[in-house]
This record gives C-alpha cells, structure tokens and sequence, in this order.
C-alpha cells in the first residue's frame, strides 16, 4: 500500500495550491490572494503560463472527446482533476454518452467542497479525496468500485500533475503508471502530460519557486525525455508526445503556445 495517509480537509487560504492557481489562471473565482500573488511572481519568469494552462485544459477537452468518439471509452479516472471549470471531463463525455461514468481523484480540500457540490445530481461521477500516488485506495474506494468496471478499457488521466509530486522509486510517476497499468484492461489509455522545460534555468527557479510557494507540495520541473519514458510499452496515438496544443488541434488557427520557456508536454497511451 502506498501513500494511504488521512488527508487534512482544512482549507488554508494563506498557502498556493496548484490547483487554484489553475483555477485562477483558466479565470476561475475558487482562489485566494496568495494563489494569485504566486501567479504574478511565476509570470516575472514564465509569462506564458496563463496560456499554457488554457491550452492544457483544452487538450483534456480534446483528449476525451476523441476517446469518448472514436474509441468507445465510457470510463474515465481523473487523477489530480483540480477545480470544476467549464467542459470538465464529465461533461465532454457525457455528450458523447450520458452513460459515461466519470471518477475525479485530488488532494485538495476545496476541490472535494466544490466537486461534491457540482456533482451531487449526477449519480454517474464522484470525486474522491486522495493523493494521487495512493493507487490501491484510489481503485479500492466504493465509489470507485462503483463506477469503473475494470474488466472494460478505462482511460486513465494524469494531465498537468506529475510535476506535483518528487522522483520516488516507490511512489514517483514511474512507479504510479506502473501500479495503475497493472491494474487497467487491455484496450485502457493512459493520458499523460505534464510541465517541461529544456532550459535548465527555467526548470530549477519554477522548482524551486513552486515547492517554497506551495510548502512543499511539488515535485519539479522535468524534461521531454522524462514525460516519454512514461509511455514506454503503451502504443502512442497520433500525432505522437507533442506540446499539447498541437494534440489533434480543432483548427488551423486554434491557439497555439506562443513562447518556448516551458510547456506542456504529453500525449496519449494505449495499453495491450
């Protein structure tokens, strides 16, 4: 068993969280002053963060869609899920099929308040409160149990999280695909993506910034080549392990990551 410690749901509004500095970079209201005096700092640096977080959760629209449509995935686990916004994973799914069942997984306080509260009249999704690394409590919850038929291909949703947590040869984002793909049916998906950057300046200040803002609470900044041995032994769609606005695009002129400091990089896996 890994990470399966009790969670405080106490919402400290003086300490950053990623997700609401998500939040507040996608315009959300279900952040704080110090979620947006972080984002002022990290924008001195990396000014193209707020686009980057826009075009991230369009990726995830685009992501699910396309599995939704063209797959005939009807199972979604959502690990480090953030805040509800507009078109949340649910949503897009449930468009495609109202059928779709949805389980959204964060560490966050707030967003198992706001989450909860969102979802209550759909029977069809839940949000569970947990550390992302903590697999086997995750898959084992009842609610879990209750949605996802793990005998039927499920996709799997890390996007923008493993920077969040450190290199852990027990519970670092190595370790987390290989626990969560031992336990998915041929035909799942894994859907990673995650902040990178080839600029050794840039990864060690957002690192360092970040787990001093967050007290803590971060992983670090890592490279292309990190992101890609997470997919080893998947069969990665097309168009390959890009930056994600160039994920299946909806259009020519869809907005696209302007600056290069750092991105989001990623794609999608299928399991055999």
């Amino acid at each position: 068993m890994h990470m399966e410690k009790q969670l405080s749901t106490k919402i400290d509004a003086n300490v950053p969280t990623a997700a609401r500095m998500y939040d507040h970079y996608l315009g959300g209201k279900d952040n704080y002053a110090a979620d947006r005096a972080a984002c002022e700092e990290l924008d001195k640096v990396v000014p193209s963060t707020r686009r980057l977080a826009v075009n991230n959760r369009r990726f995830l629209q685009r992501v699910v869609r396309t599995l939704a449509t063209d797959f005939g995935i009807r199972q979604f686990l959502d690990h480090g899920s953030g805040l509800p916004t507009q078109d949340n994973v649910h949503q897009v799914a449930q468009r495609v099929d109202p059928r779709t069942h949805v389980v959204y997984v964060d560490n966050d306080p707030m967003v198992l308040v706001h989450g909860r509260a969102l979802l209550e009249q759909d029977e069809r999704t839940t949000v569970i409160h947990a550390d992302l690394r903590a697999t086997d409590q995750i898959f084992d919850h009842p609610d879990t149990q209750r949605l996802i038929d793990f005998s039927e291909p499920v996709a799997v949703l890390f996007n923008s999280v493993f920077h969040c947590i450190p290199d852990s040869e027990t519970d670092g984002p190595q370790a987390v695909v290989r626990r969560v793909s031992e336990r998915l049916a041929p035909g799942s998906f894994l859907v990673m993506c995650q902040l990178v950057s080839e600029d050794a300046e840039v990864r060690e200040f957002v690192t360092d910034f970040m787990d001093k803002a967050t007290q803590g609470h971060w992983g670090r900044v890592r490279q292309e080549k990190d992101v890609a041995a997470l997919f080893e032994g998947t069969e990665i769609l097309e168009p390959g392990l890009v930056e994600v606005s160039g994920w299946r695009p909806d259009s020519e002129v869809a907005p696209r990551q302007l600056t290069q400091e750092w991105i989001e990089f990623g794609g999608v896996g299928r399991l055999g």
